[in-house]
């Protein structure tokens, strides 16, 4: 009986052995197999990945109804930012946010700033998205004649004989059209914007007065005027101001902040405010009721 047993048992342990074995021998197969057999890594061919590229591209598109096909000003650069716009704005027109992202009113202002371009010449635009080096100080400025200006008005060279002539000819009709404020360095309009901010907040300074390099006025093409008799704020209320609104485009002035254009221009309305564009820009922009930003999110295509 005692011999039995012990044979028994010797028997179970073998099959143990057996089984530990077996299972080691296939823990090991399958360690070692996949080093053994290449995994099929290729990456997918360059065709596949543009087709994908082409094919997302082409959703964005269909998002805004294939608009990229209608308007000249379209800027495909731009497309996400269009996308995230309207998806905001869903019920806007695609044609206006095509040019509300252009005008970069998707971006807050003075966070998302870029230098002017077109230094020197009419079509630079300064505002609360494009700015002027510290350093900027335009060509050709010079002194507007004292009968149509206050003392030591500067404006550059083309702007200053636009504006002579604007005002000689307001004269010769018994209006008084003086300049009382036209070019001022990056230095003045960082004392004059402190000031404004002490008087008012930022907040509040922000609607009417430009940042140190934001400010046009250090362009030398803008003016502000006034008739020697109201205050300037009230300039709305003159003949001046009516001549103004028929005839500033033939000299190449335009409203620079017009009223209901606020969301636009950045700037609430300012009724003696001009600036001096061209007279081709100037009237394009009288006879369709626009502003110099909607022109150069429209018409100027190297933003």
């Amino acid at each position: 009986m005692t011999v039995r047993r012990k044979k028994k048992i010797r028997l179970k342990w073998k099959n143990i052995s057996i089984l530990i074995g077996t299972l080691l021998l296939c823990i090991l197969l399958v360690i070692t197999i996949p080093k053994i057999i290449p995994k099929n890594n290729t990456p997918k061919p360059k065709k596949e990945e543009k087709t994908v590229e082409i094919d997302n591209k082409e959703e964005k598109y269909n998002q805004l109804d294939h608009i990229e096909t209608q308007i000249e000003y379209f800027n495909d650069a731009y497309l996400d930012r269009y996308i995230a716009y309207k998806r905001i704005h869903y019920n806007m027109p695609n044609d206006q946010i095509i040019k509300n992202v252009n005008m970069n009113l998707d971006q807050t202002p003075y966070e998302y700033t870029i230098p002017a371009k077109y230094l020197n010449t009419e079509k630079v635009l300064v505002n609360k998205y494009y700015y002027l080096e510290e350093n900027y100080v335009p060509d050709n400025l010079e002194t507007i004649s004292r009968q149509y200006a206050l003392s030591n008005m500067r404006m550059v060279h083309e702007a200053k004989e636009a504006f002579e002539e604007l005002s000689s000819t307001a004269k010769k009709e018994k209006l008084n059209i003086i300049a009382m404020s036209t070019y001022r360095s990056y230095s003045y309009q960082v004392n004059l914007y402190k000031r404004y901010v002490k008087q008012d907040g930022e907040e509040l300074a922000d609607t009417y007065s430009g940042r140190p390099g934001h400010s046009e006025h250090q362009t030398g093409l803008a003016v502000d005027v006034y008739n020697k008799e109201e205050n300037y704020t009230n300039f709305e209320k003159t003949k001046e101001f009516d001549w103004m609104q028929q005839h500033a485009h033939e000299y190449g002035f335009i409203l620079r902040f017009p009223k209901d254009k606020e969301s636009e221009t950045g700037y609430r309305y300012e009724s003696w405010h001009y600036r001096y564009v061209g007279v081709e820009i100037a009237t394009y922009i009288h006879n369709n009721n626009i502003t110099l930003e909607e022109y150069y999110a429209t018409k100027i295509k190297d933003w």
